[in-house]
Protein backbone atom coordinates (compact mmCIF):
# COMPACT_ATOMS: atom_id res chain seq x y z
CA UNK A 1 0.00 0.00 0.00
CA UNK A 2 2.54 2.21 -0.34
CA UNK A 3 4.19 2.46 3.43
CA UNK A 4 8.08 1.88 4.33
CA UNK A 5 8.47 -0.49 6.95
CA UNK A 6 9.51 0.90 10.15
CA UNK A 7 12.82 0.48 11.97
CA UNK A 8 13.32 -1.56 14.84
CA UNK A 9 13.07 0.56 17.89
CA UNK A 10 14.08 -0.33 21.56
CA UNK A 11 11.15 -0.19 24.10
CA UNK A 12 11.51 1.90 27.72
CA UNK A 13 12.81 -0.62 30.29
CA UNK A 14 10.31 -1.74 33.13
CA UNK A 15 12.45 -0.01 35.89
CA UNK A 16 12.01 3.32 34.67
CA UNK A 17 8.33 2.87 35.53
CA UNK A 18 7.49 5.89 38.26
CA UNK A 19 3.94 4.42 38.39
CA UNK A 20 4.03 1.79 41.20
CA UNK A 21 0.83 -0.85 41.38
CA UNK A 22 -0.99 0.43 44.40
CA UNK A 23 -1.23 3.93 42.29
CA UNK A 24 -2.55 1.52 39.42
CA UNK A 25 -4.96 0.20 41.70
CA UNK A 26 -6.53 3.32 42.82
CA UNK A 27 -6.58 4.87 39.54
CA UNK A 28 -8.84 1.87 38.52
CA UNK A 29 -11.08 2.00 41.39
CA UNK A 30 -11.93 5.76 41.69
CA UNK A 31 -12.37 5.42 37.36
CA UNK A 32 -14.62 2.80 37.83
CA UNK A 33 -16.55 4.40 40.79
CA UNK A 34 -17.35 7.65 38.64
CA UNK A 35 -18.37 5.33 36.01
CA UNK A 36 -20.48 3.39 38.40
CA UNK A 37 -22.37 6.90 39.47
CA UNK A 38 -22.65 7.85 35.84
CA UNK A 39 -24.07 4.96 34.89
CA UNK A 40 -27.25 5.53 37.50
CA UNK A 41 -28.01 8.63 35.44
CA UNK A 42 -27.01 7.77 32.00
CA UNK A 43 -27.56 4.56 30.01
CA UNK A 44 -25.79 3.00 27.46
CA UNK A 45 -23.26 5.15 25.96
CA UNK A 46 -20.15 3.91 27.65
CA UNK A 47 -17.65 4.98 24.27
CA UNK A 48 -19.23 8.84 25.40
CA UNK A 49 -18.43 8.86 28.95
CA UNK A 50 -14.94 6.97 28.60
CA UNK A 51 -14.27 9.84 25.72
CA UNK A 52 -15.35 12.55 28.01
CA UNK A 53 -13.17 10.94 30.92
CA UNK A 54 -9.99 10.30 28.70
CA UNK A 55 -10.41 14.27 27.58
CA UNK A 56 -10.77 15.57 31.19
CA UNK A 57 -8.17 13.35 32.51
CA UNK A 58 -5.81 14.55 29.72
CA UNK A 59 -6.01 18.14 29.79
CA UNK A 60 -7.96 18.70 26.68
CA UNK A 61 -11.49 18.86 25.67
CA UNK A 62 -14.62 16.77 23.78
CA UNK A 63 -16.92 17.93 20.71
CA UNK A 64 -19.68 15.85 20.10
CA UNK A 65 -22.20 15.37 17.79
CA UNK A 66 -25.79 13.88 17.33
CA UNK A 67 -29.42 14.25 17.00
CA UNK A 68 -31.21 16.64 20.43
CA UNK A 69 -32.31 13.50 23.33
CA UNK A 70 -29.58 11.76 23.84
CA UNK A 71 -28.06 12.49 26.94
CA UNK A 72 -25.23 14.82 25.80
CA UNK A 73 -26.13 17.64 28.26
CA UNK A 74 -27.18 16.09 31.53
CA UNK A 75 -23.64 13.41 30.47
CA UNK A 76 -21.39 16.63 31.61
CA UNK A 77 -23.85 18.09 34.55
CA UNK A 78 -23.61 14.26 36.11
CA UNK A 79 -19.80 14.35 35.37
CA UNK A 80 -19.90 17.47 37.48
CA UNK A 81 -22.17 16.30 40.86
CA UNK A 82 -20.17 13.12 41.00
CA UNK A 83 -16.31 14.81 40.61
CA UNK A 84 -17.74 18.36 42.83
CA UNK A 85 -16.70 20.58 39.92
CA UNK A 86 -18.05 23.87 38.67
CA UNK A 87 -20.61 23.29 35.88
CA UNK A 88 -21.72 25.45 33.43
CA UNK A 89 -23.74 25.77 30.32
CA UNK A 90 -23.63 27.93 27.84
CA UNK A 91 -26.59 27.86 25.21
CA UNK A 92 -25.02 28.89 21.91
CA UNK A 93 -27.75 31.31 19.56
CA UNK A 94 -26.60 33.68 17.51
CA UNK A 95 -27.24 36.82 18.87
CA UNK A 96 -24.30 35.53 21.74
CA UNK A 97 -22.00 38.13 22.16
CA UNK A 98 -18.36 37.26 23.35
CA UNK A 99 -18.64 39.10 26.67
CA UNK A 100 -21.81 36.28 27.70
CA UNK A 101 -18.96 33.72 27.76
CA UNK A 102 -15.67 35.28 29.17
CA UNK A 103 -17.59 38.10 31.19
CA UNK A 104 -17.74 41.53 31.38
CA UNK A 105 -16.02 44.63 33.23
CA UNK A 106 -18.79 46.38 35.20
CA UNK A 107 -18.95 49.78 37.00
CA UNK A 108 -19.24 49.89 40.75
CA UNK A 109 -19.74 52.61 43.27
CA UNK A 110 -18.60 52.29 46.89
CA UNK A 111 -19.78 53.59 50.06
CA UNK A 112 -18.03 57.07 49.69
CA UNK A 113 -19.02 57.61 46.03
CA UNK A 114 -16.23 56.88 44.22
CA UNK A 115 -16.46 54.86 40.63
CA UNK A 116 -14.40 51.37 39.55
CA UNK A 117 -14.19 48.98 37.36
CA UNK A 118 -14.51 45.52 38.09
CA UNK A 119 -14.33 42.79 36.06
CA UNK A 120 -17.43 40.00 36.51
CA UNK A 121 -16.38 36.49 35.19
CA UNK A 122 -18.54 34.75 32.40
CA UNK A 123 -19.78 31.01 32.72
CA UNK A 124 -16.42 30.03 31.39
CA UNK A 125 -15.03 30.21 34.77
CA UNK A 126 -16.17 26.53 35.67
CA UNK A 127 -14.47 23.52 35.70
CA UNK A 128 -16.98 21.88 33.05
CA UNK A 129 -18.34 24.01 30.60
CA UNK A 130 -21.14 22.71 28.28
CA UNK A 131 -21.13 24.53 24.84
CA UNK A 132 -24.32 23.61 23.69
CA UNK A 133 -25.01 23.87 19.59
CA UNK A 134 -21.93 25.70 19.41
CA UNK A 135 -22.62 26.23 15.77
CA UNK A 136 -25.31 28.37 16.45
CA UNK A 137 -22.99 31.18 17.21
CA UNK A 138 -21.51 33.65 15.30
CA UNK A 139 -17.75 32.75 14.68
CA UNK A 140 -16.82 36.34 16.79
CA UNK A 141 -17.99 34.27 19.99
CA UNK A 142 -17.10 31.22 18.62
CA UNK A 143 -13.51 32.85 19.19
CA UNK A 144 -13.63 33.65 21.84
CA UNK A 145 -14.62 30.26 23.65
CA UNK A 146 -11.94 28.43 21.15
CA UNK A 147 -9.40 31.25 22.68
CA UNK A 148 -10.02 30.25 26.59
CA UNK A 149 -9.88 26.82 25.51
CA UNK A 150 -6.36 27.01 24.20
CA UNK A 151 -4.79 29.75 26.31
CA UNK A 152 -6.57 29.01 29.66
CA UNK A 153 -7.12 32.69 29.76
CA UNK A 154 -9.66 35.87 29.95
CA UNK A 155 -8.61 38.70 28.92
CA UNK A 156 -10.19 41.91 29.72
CA UNK A 157 -8.90 45.30 29.16
CA UNK A 158 -5.57 45.03 30.74
CA UNK A 159 -5.82 42.17 33.28
CA UNK A 160 -5.64 38.56 31.92
CA UNK A 161 -8.19 36.04 34.19
CA UNK A 162 -6.70 32.65 34.90
CA UNK A 163 -9.18 29.39 34.53
CA UNK A 164 -9.03 27.05 37.43
CA UNK A 165 -7.87 23.45 36.47
CA UNK A 166 -8.92 20.92 35.62
CA UNK A 167 -10.96 22.90 32.78
CA UNK A 168 -12.82 20.78 30.20
CA UNK A 169 -14.82 22.36 26.99
CA UNK A 170 -17.72 19.85 26.00
CA UNK A 171 -18.93 21.30 22.71
CA UNK A 172 -22.22 19.82 21.25
CA UNK A 173 -23.58 20.53 17.49
CA UNK A 174 -26.69 18.93 16.17
CA UNK A 175 -25.94 17.23 12.90
CA UNK A 176 -29.45 17.90 11.35
CA UNK A 177 -30.00 21.40 11.30
CA UNK A 178 -27.63 23.38 9.25
CA UNK A 179 -29.53 26.11 8.01
CA UNK A 180 -28.71 29.85 10.12
CA UNK A 181 -25.21 27.98 11.98
CA UNK A 182 -21.74 28.87 11.32
CA UNK A 183 -19.67 25.43 11.46
CA UNK A 184 -16.68 25.56 12.96
CA UNK A 185 -13.37 26.31 10.96
CA UNK A 186 -11.39 23.11 10.36
CA UNK A 187 -8.09 24.82 12.18
CA UNK A 188 -11.02 25.15 14.85
CA UNK A 189 -11.89 22.26 14.97
CA UNK A 190 -8.67 21.25 15.38
CA UNK A 191 -8.25 22.46 18.95
CA UNK A 192 -10.81 19.50 20.34
CA UNK A 193 -8.75 16.43 21.43
CA UNK A 194 -11.64 14.24 20.43
CA UNK A 195 -15.08 14.36 18.34
CA UNK A 196 -17.28 11.32 19.37
CA UNK A 197 -20.83 10.89 17.21
CA UNK A 198 -23.53 9.74 19.74
CA UNK A 199 -25.49 7.48 18.37
CA UNK A 200 -28.90 6.05 19.10
CA UNK A 201 -29.85 3.76 22.26
CA UNK A 202 -30.80 0.14 21.37
CA UNK A 203 -34.03 -1.64 22.39
CA UNK A 204 -32.79 -2.69 25.76
CA UNK A 205 -31.22 0.91 26.56
CA UNK A 206 -34.38 2.43 25.76
CA UNK A 207 -36.30 0.10 27.70
CA UNK A 208 -34.18 1.07 30.86
CA UNK A 209 -33.96 4.96 29.75
CA UNK A 210 -37.93 4.66 30.00
CA UNK A 211 -38.35 3.07 33.16
CA UNK A 212 -35.57 5.49 34.99
CA UNK A 213 -37.10 8.25 33.64
CA UNK A 214 -40.64 7.98 34.34
CA UNK A 215 -40.49 6.54 37.54
CA UNK A 216 -41.97 8.11 40.60
CA UNK A 217 -38.28 8.56 41.80
CA UNK A 218 -35.48 9.77 40.31
CA UNK A 219 -31.88 8.20 40.76
CA UNK A 220 -29.33 10.66 42.28
CA UNK A 221 -24.99 10.31 42.33
CA UNK A 222 -22.99 10.24 45.07
CA UNK A 223 -20.03 12.31 45.41
CA UNK A 224 -17.29 9.89 44.79
CA UNK A 225 -13.87 12.17 44.22
CA UNK A 226 -13.20 15.76 44.21
CA UNK A 227 -10.63 18.12 42.56
CA UNK A 228 -7.82 17.44 43.98
CA UNK A 229 -8.46 13.80 43.58
CA UNK A 230 -8.90 14.46 39.63
CA UNK A 231 -5.81 16.65 39.90
CA UNK A 232 -4.31 13.54 41.07
CA UNK A 233 -5.33 11.71 38.35
CA UNK A 234 -4.05 13.68 35.74
CA UNK A 235 -0.59 14.08 37.50
CA UNK A 236 -0.58 9.90 37.50
CA UNK A 237 -1.34 10.38 33.53
CA UNK A 238 1.59 12.48 32.65
CA UNK A 239 3.79 9.75 34.18
CA UNK A 240 2.40 6.93 32.12
CA UNK A 241 5.25 5.69 29.63
CA UNK A 242 5.29 5.96 25.88
CA UNK A 243 7.68 3.68 24.01
CA UNK A 244 9.44 4.70 21.03
CA UNK A 245 7.92 2.43 18.67
CA UNK A 246 4.17 3.95 20.04
CA UNK A 247 5.59 6.88 19.62
CA UNK A 248 6.53 5.88 15.89
CA UNK A 249 3.81 4.50 15.00
CA UNK A 250 1.61 7.35 16.21
CA UNK A 251 3.97 9.81 13.80
CA UNK A 252 3.93 7.34 10.89
CA UNK A 253 -0.77 7.00 10.97
CA UNK A 254 -0.55 11.36 10.87
CA UNK A 255 2.04 11.61 7.99
CA UNK A 256 -0.17 9.04 6.35
CA UNK A 257 -2.68 11.15 5.77
CA UNK A 258 -0.55 14.33 4.81
CA UNK A 259 -1.17 13.98 0.71
CA UNK A 260 2.43 15.57 0.20
CA UNK A 261 4.34 13.60 2.74
CA UNK A 262 6.48 10.67 1.24
CA UNK A 263 5.00 8.26 3.63
CA UNK A 264 1.26 9.30 2.87
CA UNK A 265 -0.67 6.70 2.06
CA UNK A 266 -2.50 6.11 -1.66
CA UNK A 267 -6.21 7.14 -0.14
CA UNK A 268 -4.56 10.24 1.24
CA UNK A 269 -3.27 11.13 -1.63
CA UNK A 270 -6.49 10.50 -3.59
CA UNK A 271 -9.12 11.75 -1.40
CA UNK A 272 -7.82 13.66 1.22
CA UNK A 273 -7.11 17.54 0.47
CA UNK A 274 -5.46 18.44 3.82
CA UNK A 275 -4.01 15.98 6.50
CA UNK A 276 -3.92 15.99 10.18
CA UNK A 277 -1.62 18.54 12.20
CA UNK A 278 0.86 17.82 14.68
CA UNK A 279 -2.19 18.16 17.13
CA UNK A 280 -3.17 14.43 15.99
CA UNK A 281 -0.15 12.53 17.24
CA UNK A 282 -0.57 15.00 20.83
CA UNK A 283 -3.74 13.60 20.79
CA UNK A 284 -3.11 10.01 20.87
CA UNK A 285 -0.25 10.01 22.82
CA UNK A 286 -2.17 12.09 25.25
CA UNK A 287 -5.36 10.23 24.75
CA UNK A 288 -3.29 6.78 24.77
CA UNK A 289 -1.94 7.47 28.67
CA UNK A 290 -5.34 7.70 29.88
CA UNK A 291 -6.38 4.84 27.97
CA UNK A 292 -3.51 2.44 29.24
CA UNK A 293 -4.24 3.16 33.00
CA UNK A 294 -7.87 2.39 32.38
CA UNK A 295 -6.99 -1.07 31.65
CA UNK A 296 -4.69 -1.24 34.39
CA UNK A 297 -1.28 -0.31 32.70
CA UNK A 298 1.91 1.40 32.53
CA UNK A 299 2.57 1.73 29.79
CA UNK A 300 0.74 2.78 26.17
CA UNK A 301 0.83 0.25 23.48
CA UNK A 302 -0.38 0.71 20.01
CA UNK A 303 -3.58 -1.35 20.31
CA UNK A 304 -4.52 1.79 22.82
CA UNK A 305 -4.08 4.23 20.16
CA UNK A 306 -5.89 2.15 17.51
CA UNK A 307 -8.52 1.97 20.00
CA UNK A 308 -8.69 6.00 19.84
CA UNK A 309 -7.59 6.51 15.72
CA UNK A 310 -11.35 8.02 15.04
CA UNK A 311 -11.77 10.16 18.11
CA UNK A 312 -8.69 11.63 17.87
CA UNK A 313 -8.52 12.18 14.05
CA UNK A 314 -11.91 12.61 12.23
CA UNK A 315 -12.28 15.95 12.90
CA UNK A 316 -8.47 16.89 11.25
CA UNK A 317 -8.56 15.55 8.26
CA UNK A 318 -10.32 17.87 5.19
CA UNK A 319 -11.68 15.40 2.15
CA UNK A 320 -11.42 16.95 -1.47
CA UNK A 321 -14.13 16.60 -3.59
CA UNK A 322 -13.22 13.21 -5.33
CA UNK A 323 -14.65 12.10 -1.55
CA UNK A 324 -17.39 13.68 -1.57
CA UNK A 325 -18.23 12.60 -4.80
CA UNK A 326 -17.92 8.85 -4.21
CA UNK A 327 -19.33 9.02 -0.55
CA UNK A 328 -16.41 8.42 1.62
CA UNK A 329 -16.52 9.41 4.70
CA UNK A 330 -13.23 10.32 6.82
CA UNK A 331 -13.82 7.18 9.22
CA UNK A 332 -14.12 5.06 6.13
CA UNK A 333 -10.43 6.53 5.00
CA UNK A 334 -8.68 6.61 8.57
CA UNK A 335 -9.96 2.96 9.04
CA UNK A 336 -8.28 2.07 5.90
CA UNK A 337 -5.02 3.61 6.55
CA UNK A 338 -4.71 2.86 10.01
CA UNK A 339 -5.25 -1.09 9.12
CA UNK A 340 -2.05 -0.72 6.30
CA UNK A 341 0.41 0.48 8.88
CA UNK A 342 2.91 -1.83 9.75
CA UNK A 343 3.61 -2.58 13.20
CA UNK A 344 6.92 -1.47 13.93
CA UNK A 345 9.11 -4.34 15.57
CA UNK A 346 10.76 -3.81 18.99
CA UNK A 347 13.84 -4.73 20.85
CA UNK A 348 13.74 -6.87 24.47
Amino acid sequence: MGTRPLPILRRAPVEDCVISEDSLDQFSRQIESVRKEIGKIIVGLQDVVDGVLIALLAGGHVLLEGVPGLGKTILLRTLGRTLQLRYSRIQFTPDLMPADIAGSMVMETDERGAKSLRFHPGPIFSHLVLADEINRATPKTQSALLEAMQERTVTSGLASHELEEPFLVMATQNPLEMEGTYPLPEAQLDRFLMKILVGYPNRAELDVILERTTAAAQPSVDHVIDRDEVLNLRSTVRSVLVAPHVRAFATHFVLATQPEQAEAHPLAKEFIRYGSSPRGAQALIQGGRVLALMRHRWNVSIEDLKSLDLPCMRHRIILNFDAHAEGKTADQILSEILASIPIPARAG
